[in-house]
């Protein structure tokens, strides 16, 4: 049988049950991992899966975590995204998503987030906690139900989004404030400006004329994408003569939370805040 993908750039399909089995398999794990607590409730995200589709929310994008301990595979954390039905077939620039994350090794409670996928750069945003606080499940006399109509605690959230992002839109940036913006941004993955392998001014450089522009959305989304996807440069070789270039990231707790602090240092700006300046931000490389 072939297994039906995924998400264009325009239009989004509903994953299929044996593409989730290919990708995730720890989505359906018939119980939780050898040695774990009696008082752990196992609720299989399969049976979550199924309860949102049966409330038209449906699956559009899912991996899972790599694992090092084998004990653990099949059991590791798993990530969804999900869109309503009657948005898989839209050509907005971007939909606001339900992303749920979890485990069957206790290593992740339930997890519900607000995301936004951005057509134009088939990219998958995760919102603030600050802004849109995650929902969280205990593994303890957890029922299923519980998860699916949490979900729909989202919907009231859609109005709130459109604004937001439109905030971003209207707010207007000078060289040096999106300069600053990008310098934070790369402390959210390196210890240091010093440490990281690009300048801050290499996260600036739009990949699409859509991209182009002066706004905090446009902004935001370029930094957004060259942090997640990398590939990016500045010229500068290391120590062996190499180029040096920023890798994309590629752990779900990694991007979930680079993609939560920046959108929260988005909000900052936009709502005045100046951000602290950083002694090696300067504009030119």
């Amino acid at each position: 049988m072939t297994l039906q993908n995924t998400t264009s750039n325009f239009k989004a399909t509903a994953l299929t049950e044996e593409y989730l089995r290919a990708q995730a398999p720890s989505i359906f794990a018939p119980g939780p991992m050898n040695g774990v607590s009696t008082r752990y409730a196992f609720v299989p995200t399969a049976r979550i899966v199924d309860g949102l589709r049966e409330h038209d929310w449906v699956p559009v994008a899912v991996e899972e975590q790599r694992i090092r301990n084998q004990a653990r595979r099949g059991f590791q954390k798993h990530l969804i995204r999900f869109r309503r039905a009657e948005q898989t077939e839209t050509l907005d620039e971007w939909n606001v998503e339900l992303v749920l994350l979890n485990s069957h090794d206790t290593g992740c409670a339930y997890q519900l987030h607000a995301g936004i996928y951005r057509r134009i750069c088939a990219n998958g945003l995760v919102l603030s906690s600050h802004s849109f606080q995650a929902i969280r499940f205990r593994h303890a006399g957890l029922l299923a139900q519980e998860v699916v109509q949490a979900s729909f605690r989202l919907l009231d959230l859609l109005p709130r989004v459109g604004e937001l992002v439109e905030r971003f839109r209207a707010h207007r940036l000078q060289p040096p404030q999106a300069l600053a913006l990008a310098g934070h941004a790369l402390l959210l993955r390196y210890p240091s400006l010093a440490q990281a392998p690009v300048a801050p001014q290499a996260l600036l450089t739009a990949r699409r004329p859509e991209d182009e522009g002066d706004s905090l959305w446009d902004a935001f989304n370029t930094v957004q994408e060259a942090l997640v996807r990398g590939g990016v440069s500045d010229g500068r070789l290391d120590r062996h003569g190499r180029l040096r270039s920023m890798r994309a990231l590629r752990g779900i707790d990694s991007k979930v939370s680079l993609n939560q602090g920046l959108w929260s240092l988005a909000e900052r700006v936009a709502d005045g805040e100046t951000l602290p300046p950083l002694e090696s931000v300067a504009l030119t490389a």
